[in-house]
Order: structure tokens, then C-alpha cells, then sequence
């Protein structure tokens, strides 16, 4: 349990990082971090002494714990830094399984969702009309819809997106295993992950 993740966001409540639960504890103790829980809509923060008075509550009896000799903790889910107010300065990359992801596998014509296998990537404006190769020309589209629209505008093949393409926000350390064990309580401060090799733009 200590070395599962919590998700750590700066003193302007953006998510910059994961850490472990010894971490985070280690943060809280020191006075760098506050720990964040949802109520409702709202969210509350908690000092070290705050979320050990909390963790004995009957509100965390449910809850997963950590056990000392003389009280007991809550594991946190979420931190607050309170020192820290940057962002890596990544960008997500333009790579083909960044599309799926960000189209989350569906045509973007017809709206059904497919196996990757089953998806091309399909310029909305053809390139031979001069659509450049980028994330607000590229959509993914099933075989059938592909081939329906073929070399022809949106307005020519009688179509229409189901939703305007977009270059999608990004996190730029979460991975894909981080997505896989990614706690409920961190899905207000993140959007969809993005990974792998990228693709070359074109103007």
C-alpha cells in the first residue's frame, strides 16, 4: 500500500506528478503538501495533524488505512504542494495512437467505435485540396466512412464530424502504466493520457 500512487498537483491545483503513498506521507509531515478530498462538490485540504484527526473519524472507518502504533492513517489519493507552482513543459506528441486516444477509438463520421485495427486516420480536409497533416485535420474514421467520403470535403460527401479535432491537453508524466492503476478520486484533474512514437506534422 505505501508504495501504490497518489496524484500531486502544484500550489495552482494542476496534476504535475505521482509519487507514492511514503512519499506523499513524508510531504505531508514536513508541512509541503496538504491532502485534498472531495465532499460533494467542494474540496478540502488537510494538514498533517488535520487528516490524522480525520483518519480516526468514523467517516475513514470504510476506508484504506495505515497503522501505527498510536493512531492511524487514511491513505491520500491526492496532494496539494504548497510550494510548488510550475508545469513540465512538455507537449503531447502528434503519434497515431494519440488520435485513437483522444477520439477514444469512434469514427468520428458515424460516431461507433471500432478496434484500432479497424480505424484509419482520415484527413477532414484531403491533402490533395491542401489539408495539412495536423491534430485539427486529422480524424479517426472507419473503413466504411473512409470510403464514403474518399478525396472529397465534408460539404461534397454530404458528412459532418461528430466533434471538432482538436490538439488535446496532456500530463505529461502520466503513462500508460499509470493509467491502468489511475484511483477514481483523480479524474477531476486529469484528461486522457497520451504516449508513443510521434507522427510528422505537415503544413
Amino acid at each position: 500500500m505505501l508504495d501504490s500512487s497518489v496524484l500531486v498537483l502544484n500550489r495552482l491545483w494542476q496534476a504535475v506528478n505521482v509519487c507514492s503513498v511514503r512519499r506523499s506521507i513524508s510531504l505531508l509531515y514536513q508541512g509541503h503538501a496538504q491532502v485534498v478530498l472531495k465532499d460533494g462538490e467542494t474540496f478540502n485540504t488537510f494538514g498533517f495533524e488535520d487528516w490524522k484527526d480525520f483518519s480516526m473519524s468514523e467517516a475513514a472507518e470504510k476506508d484504506e488505512v495505515i497503522r501505527a502504533v498510536s493512531f492511524k492513517l487514511r491513505v491520500p489519493r491526492v496532494i496539494l504542494l504548497l510550494f510548488y507552482d510550475r508545469l513540465p513543459l512538455n507537449e503531447v506528441k502528434f503519434t497515431r495512437k494519440n488520435i485513437f486516444e483522444r477520439d477514444g477509438s469512434r469514427c468520428q463520421y458515424c460516431g461507433k467505435k471500432f478496434d484500432t485495427k479497424e480505424l484509419n486516420l482520415d484527413h477532414v480536409l484531403p491533402r490533395a485540396r491542401g489539408g495539412a497533416t495536423t491534430w485539427d485535420n486529422v480524424v479517426c474514421s472507419c473503413s466504411s466512412c473512409n470510403g464514403r467520403k474518399g478525396n472529397r470535403t465534408l460539404q461534397e460527401a454530404g458528412m459532418r464530424l461528430i466533434r471538432r479535432p482538436r490538439k488535446p491537453r496532456w500530463h505529461p508524466f502520466i503513462t500508460i502504466s499509470f493509467h491502468r492503476v489511475k484511483h477514481e478520486s483523480w479524474n477531476h484533474f486529469l484528461d486522457t493520457t497520451y504516449w508513443n512514437v510521434e507522427l510528422e506534422q505537415e503544413n
